[in-house]
């Protein structure tokens, strides 16, 4: 692939209703928006960094600065890349800074499949040809309201629900929820609000027959986590804690996780996210694909590395209208009545940006000619 020019758009979309989790709330998604031009294709890509360093290290500021100064230059410095996978390698030299660097990744996985005529899951080596999706609802407030949202996106055919808490918003509301659906997949998403001296409110979630509890403890930790998994039955769902393959290695032989979501933005890309779906088969540890309440782009990549085999559990994969009074993609993702996503046949990402969006979402613009 010879790559002729690199745009790059920061841009805003304003959330349907604000999404609160357990360090902020959210009333509008900023994101970086990157198109790979070469001289016949345009791959795309989303940088998924959000304002504010509370997932990550990283925001908009800091990927936008990682993408212009270090990692398009570095790209640059090679006249042809001829698959993807090489850029793993290209950016080991670049510390951390996965979001900034898996919109390069994902836009050149999308490039190199349109260049190919090939579907983005089938190069990726994925086998579905539907992959089944999940909700994830923000903490509300109130256990009714909870209810309520559940209700509610029950209804548009989701089957399995994740819930975030936090303390003081956690048994009281996930009992609530199981009280009135006893049968639907349940899930708890904490994201790291917690610590082992909370262990006995986790052993009293495991009569909730739940799938798992995600990222309880600290974003850095795997050693208590490997305390809490021997002390519950619940799965332990391990997300902030890995961001390469050997996190996903050590927390595997430590015992601290029992699956993995593996966030593409998260760990760098679509090349990481394929090793370490690779390592996790390897160990007989089932993993699933969250999502960073993404746009069209961003979750397009998604829909496709969740077709490969290791995916076991519904991914954070929702329609476009989840979000979204309307989403900048053609056509819109949907849900089927299976709760079930048809991954794209055709070549790259399946999806198309529709311009007049993307040009009233950008607020700043910038082009890297080779």
């Amino acid at each position: 692939m010879k790559i002729e020019k690199i745009v790059l758009r920061k841009m805003k979309i304003a959330f349907k209703k604000p999404f609160q989790i357990s360090s902020t709330t959210m009333t509008d998604k900023h994101f970086i928006f990157v198109e790979v031009h070469s001289k016949d294709h345009v791959g795309y890509g989303d940088c998924s960094a959000l304002q504010h360093p509370y997932y990550n290290e990283e925001t908009v500021q800091t990927a936008w600065h990682i993408l212009s100064d270090f990692l398009i230059p570095m790209l640059y410095s090679h006249d042809e890349i001829a698959h993807p996978e090489e850029l793993y390698d290209l950016f080991s030299d670049i510390k951390r800074n996965k979001m900034a660097k898996s919109a390069l990744d994902c836009a050149m996985w999308d490039l190199y499949s349109k260049e190919n005529n090939i579907s983005l899951s089938k190069a990726l080596g994925g086998t579905r040809k539907k992959v089944e999706t999940g909700i994830s609802i923000g903490i509300q407030d109130s256990k009714e309201a909870l209810l309520e949202a559940v209700d509610m996106f029950m209804a548009e055919g989701y089957k399995r629900v994740k819930m975030k808490i936090k303390p003081g918003k956690d048994i009281e509301y996930l009992e609530y929820v199981r009280k009135h659906h006893s049968d639907i997949m349940m899930m708890a998403d904490a994201n790291s609000a917690y610590t082992l001296k909370d262990i006995e409110l986790f052993k009293e979630m495991d009569k909730l027959n739940m799938i798992m509890i995600e990222q309880p403890l600290d974003h850095d930790d795997i050693v208590d986590h490997a305390k809490l998994q021997a002390a519950v039955k619940t799965r332990i769902c391990l997300d902030e804690s890995i961001h390469s393959v050997d996190d996903a290695r050590k927390a595997i032989e430590l015992g601290s996780t029992k699956t993995i979501n593996i966030k593409v933005a998260r760990v760098g890309g679509l090349t990481a996210a394929k090793k370490i779906h690779d390592l996790c088969q390897s160990y007989d540890i089932p993993v699933w694909c969250g999502g960073m309440v993404d746009t069209g782009i961003a979750r397009a990549h998604n829909i496709a590395i969740a077709s490969l085999p290791n995916y076991k559990f519904p991914g954070d994969l929702p329609a476009s209208t989840r979000y979204w009074e309307r989403d900048l993609i053609n056509p819109p993702i949907v849900i089927d009545a299976d709760s079930m996503i048809e991954v794209p046949e055709k070549a790259g990402i399946g999806f198309e940006p529709i311009p007049e969006m993307v040009d009233k979402l950008t607020y700043e613009k910038r082009e890297f000619i080779k």
